[in-house]
């Protein structure tokens, strides 16, 4: 039977587990990406126009939880790297929409089998079950701090 002490020390230990295993991952595909000159907030800008391509500035900052200034930014070096383009919205001039540029594509594709291989090391020995069981915790997880976040104005 465990006492409050030891579940209040389990509380601190899964919080920075998950906030280590996080940076680690993070600093992991930070030197993964390297060679190809992309920093992981481009990828993210990426990856998302890989999905729908074409979507406005706005949506992006918003899906990548960024202010408009810092979307611009990196959309700017990103167009100076002719891997996306601006075009304004047909409907609204005010509105920018961005569209991934043809040479965008191979990159992306380079991106993915690199991430793979990474996953692939990351999760080496781990059996399926495990990973099965983890994935569950962590959207049960995230469900609990969606909740908590849209009932609770911190």
């Amino acid at each position: 039977m465990s006492t409050d002490n030891e579940s209040i020390d389990w509380e601190l230990r899964l919080g920075y587990l998950m906030h280590d295993v996080s940076r680690l991952r993070r600093s992991a595909f930070d030197r993964s990406l390297k060679p190809m000159n992309v920093t992981r907030s481009q990828w993210w800008v990426l990856a998302y126009l890989s999905r729908k391509d074409g979507m406005t500035q706005s949506q992006l900052a918003e899906e990548l939880d960024l202010g408009k200034v810092a979307i611009g930014g990196l959309i700017d070096r990103l167009e100076k790297s002719d891997l996306v383009r601006r075009e304004a919205d047909s409907t609204d001039r005010r509105v920018n929409r961005v569209f991934l540029q043809p040479q965008s594509k191979s990159l992306i594709n380079k991106m993915r089998k690199m991430n793979h291989k990474l996953n692939e090391i990351i999760l080496n020995g781990i059996a399926e079950t495990e990973l099965e069981v983890t994935a569950k915790t962590l959207v049960g997880i995230k469900k609990n701090l969606l909740n908590y976040l849209s009932i609770t104005d911190l």
